[in-house]
């Protein structure tokens, strides 16, 4: 295993919250995943067009918290040398590697990053049957990204690049702060995994990739006529060349559509963008304006689970 090659792909998001039917009903009605199961408690949600066995899983609890970010690797190997080393370095491992339990099974590792929050890593995870997406649906093909905040974020971002092997694509910065870390993985996918600089430990958003920007503007255009508030969007940022729609979900994280970002060959290079240049936000220039409502719902509320490992 290489360091930039032991991550592939961003596997599945899990929240917990004291709102957990109304967040089944949001995910599954409103946002167009699939309920699959449920196991002591936890209910996992498929998106239609990815063979992840699901992308999203939910749990009741008295505290809002990302429950575990999970990251897919290409084998059993790469997990026992993944956690040797983080053994090695005295970062807290919350289980050492060792079959899954949850859908489509597998063997990972959980431990806590940087700033406490919960993140596995697995392989040989059983693949879903699923099915190429028809013209004009509005639903979610698969997972796509997800952004996280950090009060320390460059320590963050070094934590990545040295354990995870992420590497750093593209910085976004105004008068002379960066905001946002933008990287990719094995993937040639521009990024499946951000930092945001932001005030306190929380999650930024989670996006989820359309099947294209027909399907991406009527999946936001059918959000909006349920009565869900369209935060930030339509627009396509400069950074991945991805259209963007911006909702809450019944917790108030913030969650995303997405299409046609960008995917990078093996001569790219690290870029920068500043955001002074509304270009750079949104190239179509069709959006609403980025300000104080956008940053407070990407900020988010606190994360109340840092340095607790979920039950499950």
């Amino acid at each position: 295993m290489s360091n930039t090659s032991l991550i592939t792909h961003l596997r599945f998001v899990g929240f917990a919250m004291p709102q957990l039917e109304e967040q089944r009903a949001f995910y599954s009605k409103e946002w167009g995943l699939t309920e699959v199961t449920e196991k002591d408690g936890v209910y996992y949600f498929a998106a239609e067009g990815s063979p992840e066995p699901y992308v999203l899983r939910l749990r009741k609890d008295d505290k809002k918290r990302a429950d575990v970010i999970s990251f897919g690797t290409a084998s059993r190997s790469n997990v026992n040398l993944l956690a040797e080393l983080l053994k090695l370095d005295g970062v807290k491992v919350i289980h050492e590697p060792c079959e899954l339990s949850t859908p489509g099974g597998g063997y990972g590792v959980r431990f806590f990053d940087l700033d406490g929050r919960v993140v596995e890593v697995s392989a040989e995870v059983a693949p879903r049957e699923h099915r190429e997406l028809a013209s004009g649906e509005s639903i979610p093909a698969r997972l796509s990204h997800c952004v996280v905040n950090s009060p320390n974020p460059q320590a963050t971002v070094d934590w990545y690049e040295k354990y995870l092997g992420f590497r750093v694509v593209e910085t976004l910065h105004i008068h002379g702060r960066t905001l946002m870390w933008f990287m990719r993985c094995s993937h040639p996918q521009h990024h499946v995994f951000a930092v945001g600089n932001g005030p306190h430990v929380a999650m930024h958003h989670v996006s989820f990739d359309m099947r294209g920007i027909d399907e991406f503007l009527r999946g936001v255009g059918r959000l909006q006529r349920d009565g869900n508030e369209l935060i930030w969007g339509p627009g396509r940022h400069q950074t991945g060349d991805n259209a963007y729609g911006y909702f809450q979900d019944a917790a108030g994280n913030t969650v995303e559509y997405t299409a046609g970002m960008s995917q990078l060959d093996d001569a790219w290079k690290a870029t920068e963008g500043d955001l002074s240049d509304p270009a750079v936000l949104d190239v179509w220039g069709t959006s609403n304006a980025w300000g104080e409502h956008v940053m407070r719902s990407h900020f988010n509320t606190p994360d109340e689970g840092l340095f607790v490992a979920p039950p499950l």
